[in-house]
């Protein structure tokens, strides 16, 4: 699992790769949003373009990075998600919660 970010304008995007399936990488997506958080970040898009995979370990840094950014005021938008996460997102009935996008640049429009 790699995690890349970068910031286009107000908006801090991080993007995945690999597998959500647990362990230092997956909690790693949440340190990284409360870090963005701590920085006065309050729009981040994650791509999950690349990743191949998740279960529940990746599900709840997602909720728990969704949650942080709210309790911030600000929020969370998913970009690029997968059919086989998708698939996962709508049988976890989650795919109500989690505001899910296209591509990167949709997601970081939705902001405005």
């Amino acid at each position: 699992m790699a995690i890349k970010e970068q910031m286009q304008g107000d908006v801090a995007v991080i993007e995945l790769k690999g597998k959500l399936m647990g362990g230092p990488e997956t909690s790693g997506i949440h340190t990284k949003v409360k870090e963005l958080v701590n920085n006065g970040v309050k729009k981040v898009v994650i791509d999950l373009g690349k990743v191949t995979w998740m279960n529940s370990t990746g599900l709840g840094a997602l909720m728990g990075s969704m949650t942080t950014l709210r309790n911030a005021g600000g929020d969370l938008k998913l970009a690029r998600v997968t059919e086989k996460v998708k698939s996962l997102f709508m049988i976890t009935k989650l795919i109500t919660i989690f505001d899910t996008l296209d591509s990167v640049e949709d997601a970081i429009k939705a902001f405005k």
